[in-house]
């Protein structure tokens, strides 16, 4: 890709930030969990940005006093033991599950072990937050899919996709699972309450 404002290649789309917005999600889950220490960044093994998200982890991680490492899982089977492992080093430690189709896909799965080993996670798609953990913040998909067929729109007008920019996300939601912080022993700050878009009581 030649860049987002002239892609080139027959190629346009949209971003999701997958990468950019680790820092964020670091600290809302330092806000909501101000004990919190250390967290760890859940991946598959097959996700190509997981060099570049935890990079944007670490350095977010240290400028709020936090320790960050990356956690890899080849398969499902993986999961119960990865989060085990993780619950056993430490109390104060959080999860942020980096943008992946794994993610989604076991996602029940993933919000039934972090609540069972009480363990607060964020990730980025409202899916995960529906479906128990305890946080999401990422780009509005209501916004991205209302934006996109207008991307399709022109393009069935005779716009050639190379010439569309890649667009990134401009509205966002932050979502909190009510119920998961409570079964997680979290009283949600207000101020972070007051942000939130979407609380799932």
């Amino acid at each position: 890709m030649a860049s987002l404002a002239r892609p080139g290649a027959n190629l346009t789309g949209f971003s999701i930030l997958a990468v950019d917005l680790t820092g964020k999600r670091l600290e809302l889950l330092k806000e909501a969990v101000p004990a919190l220490r250390s967290v760890v960044l859940l991946t598959d093994q097959a996700n190509p940005a997981k060099a570049g998200v935890l990079e944007e982890a670490q350095a977010a991680a240290y400028r709020l006093g936090l320790e960050a490492r990356l956690t890899e899982v080849r398969d499902v089977d993986q999961l119960e033991p990865a989060f085990t492992t993780i619950a056993r080093e430490h109390r104060t430690v959080g999860v942020v599950l980096t943008p992946s189709t794994f993610h989604v896909v076991h996602r029940v799965q993933i919000a039934e072990l972090a609540t069972k080993r009480r363990l607060a996670v964020v990730g980025w798609t409202s899916a995960l937050t529906k479906s128990g953990v305890l946080m999401s913040y990422g780009p509005d998909t209501v916004d991205l899919l209302l934006r996109a067929a207008g991307h399709v729109d022109k393009i069935l007008k005779g716009a050639k996709p190379a010439d569309l920019p890649v667009e990134q996300p401009t509205k966002f939601d932050l979502i909190i699972n009510l119920k998961t912080a409570k079964a997680l022993g979290l009283t949600i700050p207000r101020t972070l309450l007051l942000r939130a878009d979407q609380p799932i009581q």
